[in-house]
């Protein structure tokens, strides 16, 4: 098959630098009170959610036995 080669110009490429765009983004909008208030809850509960789970998880996750809580199995009753 014939190909046909041709000069690609770089030059475009270094020149790019040059022909940033002066326009700027238009400034973000401020949350409104509401949009606050209701982030601030939703932080809240998800926070009171992880401290819920972590004091009803700990006790579950004691290793030490507490005197209340024996077991015992029938083979160290001497039968």
């Amino acid at each position: 098959m014939f190909r046909r080669r041709e000069a690609v110009p770089f030059a475009f490429v270094a020149e790019a630098e040059s022909f940033r765009s002066n326009v700027a983004p238009p400034p973000r909008q401020r949350a409104s009170t509401s949009e606050l208030v209701s982030r601030t809850l939703i932080g809240l509960t998800v926070a009171a959610g992880f401290t819920g789970a972590l004091l009803f998880g700990l006790p579950s996750l004691d290793t030490n036995q507490s005197s209340g809580h024996t077991q015992q199995s029938e083979a160290s009753q001497g039968r």
